[in-house]
């Protein structure tokens, strides 16, 4: 099988703890992320979960009060003048 190169960036600091972590497991970092490459093609998907932090309470009752706006419309106030929302919102 032929072989190609893949140059990718990352945080000088994280290579070298991540460098550390392979030789530890007994591999080098391009069989790490070849085993990864296979997992990804093999399973069709990221073999692990991504995520991020939760939004805290306040996020997410802003993000409720936003979808009860876009089902109806005669909730939350509407302005014709951006100056005067503005103004409303420093207030």
């Amino acid at each position: 099988m032929a072989q190609t190169n893949v140059s990718i960036r990352m945080d000088a600091d994280l290579k070298k703890k991540f460098d550390a972590f392979c030789s530890d497991m007994g591999m080098t970092m391009t069989t790490a992320f070849n085993i990864f490459a296979k997992k990804v093609v093999r399973e069709y998907r990221i073999p692990f979960e991504i995520g991020g932090e939760r939004p805290n309470h306040e996020t997410l009752e802003a993000m409720e009060e936003v979808r009860r706006m876009k089902e109806d419309l005669s909730e939350g106030k509407t302005y014709t003048d951006v100056d005067e929302m503005i103004r409303e919102l420093l207030a």
